[in-house]
C-alpha cells in the first residue's frame, strides 16, 4: 500500500546565449555554447503439524507399539492436525486443507496491522500540514494552498544528458540536464546567485513548506553568509554557482576550475557540506567546464525548463508548459531590479504550478 504526496533551476541568469529572451526551445546545442559573448547577468508456513513432528520424534526414541499401532499412529496424526489448525487459527477440524490457508491469512492480517496503522498515522499527520499550509497560503496572499509532494521514490532516477546538450567526448562527465525523469506530477524549484537577501523568502517559504535550492555565487553571498546559513537550518541545500559569475566559456580550463572548485571549497567552509550539484552561469559551459566541475567532486549540472519572474513565466520548451520533472529557475532579486519583490515571485510561480495540478518536490531527493 502506498500513499503518493507530491522545481525548476535557474542559472543565476538570463536566458542562454542564443535562446531568444525566452522564446520556447525544444532542441539544439545552446548550453553548449562556446561564444565569448558573456550575455548580461539577470536571471527519496505455518510449522508442519506437531503431529507430524511427533511421528518421527516417536521412530527416533524406538517404541514400538503393538497391534494398536496404526490406530495410535493415527490418532497421532489427528491431532497433529488438530494442533496446526490451532496454530493457523481455525477453530474446527472439518475444514478441508485446501481452506488451511485462510488462517494463515487471517494471521497475515493481523501482522499488517501494524503498517496500516503506521499510514493511518501518516495520513493524519499530512492532513494537519496541509491545513496548515492553507492558512500559510491565505496570510501570503496565494490564489491556492500549494499542493503537497509525494513521498520521495525509494530510489532517485538514473539522470542523463539532455539530448543536444553534449559536449564533444562527454562519457564520463557529469549529466547536463533541465527535467528530472519521473512521472509524478512534481517540479523542482531552484534559485540562483544570492543578490537579494530578502527576509521574508525565508519565512513564507518555512511558513508554506515549499521546498526549495539555492545555486549561490560567492561575490555576492559574502556580505551576508548568515542569511544563507539560516535558509540552510531551515532545510535548504546550497549549491554551486561559482564564485564570480562569469561566462565559462570564454575562460581557460585552469581558470575555469579556479571558479567552480573554488566556490566548492567556499561554500563547504562557511556552511559545512560540500556541493555536487553546480549550475554554470548563464547556462553556458563548455567541455572545460565539465572536466573542472567533476574534478573537484560535482555529480550532476541541472539546468531549467522554465524561469520565473513577479509577473510572468519564460519556457524552453516549444508548447510553453510545465512537465512531470521540469526545473524551474528563478533569482534572488528585489524590486530595484524586478517588478515586485521576492515573495511577488513566488506568489506568481505557484499560481502557475498548482493551477496546472503540479506539486513543489525536493531536488535532492530526486537528483
Amino acid at each position: 500500500m502506498c500513499v503518493l504526496l507530491v522545481m525548476a533551476v535557474g542559472s543565476g541568469c538570463a536566458a542562454e546565449p542564443g535562446q531568444g529572451g525566452g522564446a520556447p526551445k525544444a532542441t539544439g546545442k545552446t548550453g553548449a555554447s562556446t561564444s565569448a559573448a558573456a550575455p548580461a547577468h539577470g536571471q527519496e508456513p505455518a510449522s508442519p503439524g506437531r503431529g507430524e513432528r511427533g511421528d518421527r520424534k516417536g521412530g527416533a526414541d524406538g517404541e514400538q507399539p503393538d497391534g494398536n499401532a496404526g490406530s495410535r499412529k493415527e490418532e497421532g496424526r489427528e491431532k497433529g492436525r488438530a494442533d496446526a489448525r490451532k496454530d493457523s487459527g481455525e477453530e474446527g477440524g472439518e475444514r478441508p486443507k485446501g481452506e488451511r490457508g485462510e488462517g494463515r491469512e487471517r494471521v497475515g492480517e493481523k501482522a499488517a496491522a501494524g503498517p496500516a496503522e503506521a499510514l493511518a498515522a501518516y495520513a493524519k499527520r499530512m492532513k494537519k500540514i496541509q491545513a496548515a499550509r492553507a492558512a500559510a497560503a491565505r496570510r501570503w496572499g496565494l490564489r491556492q494552498t500549494p499542493l503537497p509532494p509525494p513521498p520521495p521514490p525509494d530510489e532517485k532516477p538514473r539522470i542523463t544528458t539532455r539530448k543536444g546538450f553534449e559536449v564533444d567526448r562527454h562519457k564520463g562527465l557529469p549529466p547536463v540536464f533541465t527535467t528530472v525523469p519521473t512521472k509524478q506530477k512534481v517540479v523542482f524549484l531552484t534559485i540562483d546567485d544570492g543578490a537579494e537577501k530578502d527576509p521574508k523568502l525565508l519565512r513564507m517559504m518555512s511558513e508554506l513548506r515549499i521546498p526549495y535550492s539555492a545555486f549561490l555565487s560567492d561575490y555576492v553571498v559574502r556580505d551576508d553568509y548568515g542569511y544563507f546559513g539560516r535558509m540552510q537550518d531551515r532545510g535548504v541545500s546550497l549549491h554551486n554557482h561559482t564564485l564570480t559569475h562569469p561566462y565559462l566559456p570564454a575562460l581557460s580550463y585552469a581558470k575555469q576550475k579556479a571558479e567552480i572548485c573554488g566556490q566548492q571549497a567556499r561554500i563547504e567552509k562557511r556552511f559545512g557540506k560540500r556541493p555536487r550539484l553546480f549550475r554554470p552561469p548563464y547556462g553556458s559551459y563548455n567541455r572545460d567546464t565539465l572536466r573542472a566541475a567533476k574534478s573537484c567532486g560535482v555529480k550532476a549540472v541541472p539546468l531549467w525548463a522554465a524561469e520565473a519572474f513577479p509577473d510572468h513565466m519564460e519556457w524552453r520548451e516549444w508548447d510553453r508548459d510545465l512537465h512531470p520533472g521540469d526545473i524551474i529557475l528563478t533569482h534572488f532579486r528585489g524590486k530595484a531590479e524586478w517588478k515586485g519583490s521576492m515573495p511577488d515571485m513566488i506568489r506568481n510561480v505557484m499560481k502557475v504550478v498548482t493551477a496546472k495540478g503540479y506539486a513543489v518536490a525536493r531536488l535532492e531527493d530526486y537528483v
